[in-house]
């Protein structure tokens, strides 16, 4: 109003405040002005505006489907790959060349696409369960459509198995998709095994433990002209991981006991209780790991002895704190999730350790 005021004179008498063509004209121009810039304004922030809104969106998808993948399980896929080709680089050194890289990566990428598919497929029939255990998971969330899940699903079975159907042979092909049969019953009804607690820990061993273990071995002797033999390094990680993934099978659904219950998932934690199945985990492990030192010591020139017999022991010490720390806590929701993470570290420190061996 104190502008109005000061242009039409609605305030006083006299000549100095009675309106003018020229500042009415003046006060116009101004307006007008103003109103062009804002639009200037306007018109050159609109696509960078959209770029960054268009940045936003793909970051927010790039980040919902690292969630979807489960980012635990590639590392366990990635370090257990890397582990089992390095042993045997190690031991043959003279194979070791540039031009096995691009299959080597072929190799890796069809592996982690395997990992996706068995993964995902399992958060989209899962996702009224993960809404009660796990509300961070993309799909259950509502960061991921369904729709756009599955089509990740397809894209990644389709894609993985084309590409060891291509590089690799005809046995690592039917080993491959051999291990996607089993995610799918694993999770899709009819079937959907996973509500049955023995079934589903074996599915988890057998593609956790012997198919990703025999498969990269297989298939890195063959990609460097070296006829399949099983070595002791080799043979006992394939044992020993098989055993480790077994455990991990049956205390993966600790975290998740409420939600079980809830839409009637048979698992050992619902059926046995936090408590037991938490002491037959570690039970579980600590005798994998009387397995590696015995293995060690009743067989001297298969392994490097001291660093396989004091790393296991170092692990099982681990383990046994860990565990202590988890009664000491009664079991809640949140020790019983970092005893999980604790189990998973031990897993990919077992692969950091195999190359040593």
């Amino acid at each position: 109003m104190a502008g109005a005021t000061a242009v039409f004179g609605t305030g006083g008498a006299g000549p100095s405040m009675k309106p003018t063509m020229t500042t009415v004209s003046r006060v116009m121009n101004d307006a007008c002005g103003d109103a062009h810039a804002r639009c200037r304004v306007v018109t050159h922030a609109t696509p960078g505006a959209a770029f960054d809104s268009q940045t936003g969106k793909m970051t927010a998808l790039g980040a919902a489907i690292w969630k979807f993948v489960r980012p635990h399980t590639i590392r366990g896929t990635l370090l257990g790959t890397t582990a089992i080709v390095s042993k045997i680089l190690m031991t043959n050194p003279e194979m070791i060349s540039l031009a096995l890289v691009p299959r080597a990566l072929l190799g890796l990428v069809a592996l982690l696409m395997g990992n996706g598919y068995i993964v995902g497929i399992n958060q989209i029939y899962d996702v009224d369960i993960d809404k009660v255990n796990k509300p961070f998971l993309p799909v259950a969330s509502g960061e991921l459509s369904v729709a756009a899940a599955w089509a990740f699903c397809a894209f990644t079975a389709i894609g993985g198995a084309a590409i060891v159907a291509t590089n690799f042979g005809t046995l690592i092909t039917q080993l491959y998709c051999f291990g996607l049969f089993l995610g799918t019953i694993y999770s899709v009804p009819p079937l959907r095994l996973k509500q049955y607690a023995l079934p589903a820990f074996m599915i988890i061993a057998c593609v956790r433990g012997f198919l990703l273990n025999f498969g990269v071995y297989h298939a890195t002797r063959a990609a460097i002209g070296l006829p399949f033999v099983w070595s002791p390094a080799i043979t006992f990680i394939t044992i020993f991981v098989t055993m480790f993934a077994t455990v991990i099978a049956i205390t993966k659904d600790l975290p998740d006991i409420e939600g079980d219950l809830k839409y009637d998932i048979q698992t050992f934690s619902t059926r046995l209780g936090v408590k037991a199945v938490s002491f037959i985990g570690s039970g579980l492990l600590l005798a994998n790991y009387v397995f590696a030192i015995g293995l060690s010591v009743a067989n001297p020139t298969w392994f490097n002895q001291p660093l396989m017999i004091g790393v296991h022991a170092l692990y099982a010490l681990f383990l046994i704190v860990k565990t202590k720390k988890l009664e000491n806590a009664k079991f809640s929701r949140d020790a019983i999730q970092q005893y999980y993470r604790d189990i998973w570290a031990l897993f990919y420190s077992e692969y950091l350790l195999l190359p040593w061996i």
